[in-house]
């Protein structure tokens, strides 16, 4: 059975007239449950991950700094979130739910959270709304563990995921792959081991050939035990900071074509939603709530 997790009761707070859309992850859940395409026994709360997990990525000064609320401003103003409890809760429930859809995936063949993509964490400080990176701190439990030998990480999002190509430039066992805009943040890129930066304005067909063309010969090389694949919805024309031009349908072909491949070739997969902040919120919701839509289609 499908399962998705979700901490959408864990929201932090933000500064006056900022425009975050933090509404989105309860509309995106009560949007699949009104509708039908999932059950309220498929829905499971996250809870906070373990410290001994996040010490796996994440250097201890800066992570008993964010525990004890001890960040300075300007690590503050990285981030982009006010300090608070309800914050390092969030995050570390927000992390907990994508390691938790991956330990379902190995078992199910799919498992979701309607969170994380968190790929601005870096190992020693936070940036873009991000302050640990759930796709490090899942794929290195799966690792340590011993359950995978080899992950791949696609990520879709419109920005790159510089924290997770940072993480693990020199770790074997761990495949980055970016797509992004080219002229959008961050400022400074990385390197993912295939970094796939698009021009301004890029469309459906551009953007979806180029997809096809990478992901069958990217699975094929790699070989992953697992995907975890970040499906940020900010690549939207409608989106305020994406700056790409994919309709809501060209989206919904793109988590197609990802979700679609990794049930053919028999490799688990774990989602997690990243961003998306159109100017109408309906847009991000309806956006995100097609990849869970998509992958109930696929795993029926």
């Amino acid at each position: 059975m499908l399962k998705v997790f979700h901490s959408d009761k864990y929201v932090p707070e933000l500064p006056d007239g900022h425009r975050f859309p933090i509404g989105k992850y309860q509309l995106i859940r009560e949007q699949l449950l009104y509708e039908g395409t999932l059950e309220i026994d498929q829905f499971e709360e996250s809870h906070p991950v373990a410290e001994e997990a996040i010490l796996r990525i994440h250097e201890r000064q800066y992570w008993e700094a964010v525990r004890d609320l001890k960040l300075d401003g300007r690590s503050m103003r990285k981030i982009g979130f006010p300090q608070s409890p309800t914050l390092v809760d969030r995050s570390r429930r927000s992390c907990q739910g994508t390691l938790s859809a991956a330990l379902h995936a190995l078992d199910h063949g799919i498992g979701m959270n309607i969170a994380g993509g968190t790929h601005h964490a870096f190992a020693g400080h936070g940036e873009g709304f991000c302050v640990l990176n759930d796709l490090a701190i899942s794929s290195s439990f799966l690792l340590e563990e011993k359950l995978v030998k080899k992950v791949l990480i696609v990520d879709l999002d419109v920005h790159q995921g510089n924290g997770t190509a940072k993480i693990f430039e020199d770790e074997p066992r761990v495949f980055t792959f970016s797509m992004h805009g080219a002229h959008n943040y961050p400022l400074k890129k990385e390197k993912s081991d295939i970094d796939i930066p698009l021009d301004n304005f890029t469309g459906d067909d551009l953007y979806l050939k180029i997809l096809d063309d990478q992901l069958l010969r990217l699975i094929n090389s790699v070989k992953p035990d697992i995907i975890f694949y970040q499906s940020g919805v900010d690549v939207l024309e409608t989106d305020r900071l994406g700056k790409l031009s994919l309709s809501r349908e060209g989206c919904k072909k793109r988590d197609r074509m990802v979700i679609g491949m990794a049930a053919e070739k028999q490799v688990p997969l774990a989602v997690c939603i990243g961003g998306g902040y159109s100017e109408r919120l309906i847009d991000t919701v309806e956006a995100h709530s097609n990849t869970f839509r998509t992958a109930v289609e696929v795993y029926k």
